[in-house]
């Protein structure tokens, strides 16, 4: 009787812990642009000066600076990866003026130096003295005083022009603004003749690294060239949605009357399990900040009939063994033991499979592989050890001894 309410309250309790979290995970569950509506862009970058060259640094802000327009238009949360040597791919979901926001973000980034010199307060910085352009590519960097305080040094092309803006703004503020945004605003200090300088004041290492890798990258601005896009609708999105959710619900609800049906009080616990198995991975979705996309529900889909793979093969070799005279508690403990192997091995492999689509794949690829392998290790927590645990609180419990009750006819055992 004990063993019996143990599996009632940890039945319970599984149900009652996922009643309680599921309607916030699912309202938390980003989605994709093309469960959503939105567009994709995959930008091929190149250097703007002459001769210039795309380095991974460079491709690397500058997919910040594509991240960070999209988030000052109020697009929430953007996807945006660099894949290769020389392009951006570009996700954004839920947008209104798709028009409007794929201009903006194909924009060079615009650094300039201002002053307030001739405008109409000391803080208006409407004058433009320097831009990123006239810059060495590469030459700001972080370095340090004597105090072991954290500057940045930098370098221009045009010595005169920096000694004649240095020696006309001596004592005033020279302020740094990326796409009209003000980073900060040193004060000039002394006249700069040799075509260096080093900017002060920034609160910390990081805060003088990130100065340093914008400089950087206005120095070394990138035309970005589109190279593929896709556009989807919402409402095309929202169908997209419903369709595959209504597909999902239909065959997950098969497969478990198919398990129940079959299987009997193991294809009730598996049914159990893979109910499990659902809401782990939607709160692994979550904790990862994951955005859900019908590659992804795909892999999920994929990962509940691989889940259903290990019930089976678990059930199987049960079966085989009640059908070879053995007593329930030996057949369950010889079933999971010769089970094991071959459900592990396939779940390596699989693990093999996606670990080599997410080092070679791009985009879509990728976020398939990703919830494939997350899946798949949930799935072994979920649907290998726990099906076990369950099982075993059943047999031990004394209640369920029928061997109708685990698929096994009485018949089948006479004839061996």
């Amino acid at each position: 009787m004990k063993r019996l309410l143990a599996f009632a309250l940890v039945v319970v309790l599984t149900f009652g812990v996922m009643a309680v979290t599921t309607p916030g995970l699912l309202d938390k569950t980003k989605l994709g642009l093309d469960l959503k509506g939105g567009f994709e862009i995959l930008y091929e970058a190149q250097p703007l000066t002459e001769g210039g060259t795309v380095t991974k640094e460079a491709l690397r802000q500058t997919a910040i600076s594509l991240e960070k327009r999209a988030n000052k238009n109020n697009v929430g949360e953007p996807e945006v990866t660099t894949e290769g040597s020389n392009r951006i791919r570009v996700k954004i979901a839920g947008v209104a003026d798709e028009a409007k926001l794929r201009d903006l973000m194909k924009r060079p980034s615009n650094l300039e130096f201002r002053s307030a010199d001739g405008c109409k307060s000391p803080t208006d910085y409407c004058k433009v003295e320097l831009t990123g352009a006239e810059f060495v590519e590469g030459a700001a960097k972080v370095e340090y005083n004597q105090m072991n305080q954290p500057l940045v040094a930098i370098k221009v092309k045009d010595k005169k022009k920096l000694a004649d803006v240095s020696t006309r703004l001596v004592g005033k503020n020279l302020a740094i603004m990326l796409d009209g945004e003000l980073l900060t605003d040193p004060v000039v200090r002394q006249p700069l003749t040799d075509g260096s300088a080093v900017i002060e004041g920034q609160p910390d290492v990081d805060a003088a690294r990130n100065l340093a890798e914008i400089i950087n990258l206005g120095a070394l601005p990138l035309k970005l060239t589109e190279k593929y896009t896709q556009s989807v609708g919402a409402t095309l999105g929202q169908q997209s949605l419903n369709e595959t959710l209504l597909a999902g619900g239909i065959a997950s609800v098969l497969i478990l009357i198919f398990m129940i049906g079959f299987y009997r009080i193991p294809g009730v616990v598996a049914s159990i399990c893979l109910i499990a198995y659902c809401w782990m991975l939607l709160g692994v979705f979550w904790l990862m900040g994951a955005t859900m996309t019908l590659p992804g529900i795909a892999a999920f889909i994929l990962g509940i009939g691989i889940a259903v793979d290990s019930n089976i093969i678990t059930a199987e070799r049960i079966k085989d063994e009640l059908r070879s005279g053995k007593t329930l508690t030996s057949s369950l403990r010889a079933g999971a033991k010769n089970s094991f192997r071959t459900v592990i091995d396939a779940h390596i492999t699989n693990i093999i499979a996606g670990a080599v689509l997410f080092y070679l794949g791009q985009g879509s690829v990728k976020g398939f592989a990703v919830v494939l392998i997350w899946s798949i290790v949930i799935n072994i927590v979920t649907n290998v050890f726990f099906p076990r645990l369950l099982l075993h609180l059943l047999i031990q419990s004394g209640r369920f001894t029928k061997l109708g009750y685990y698929g096994v006819k009485e018949g089948e055992i006479r004839a061996l």
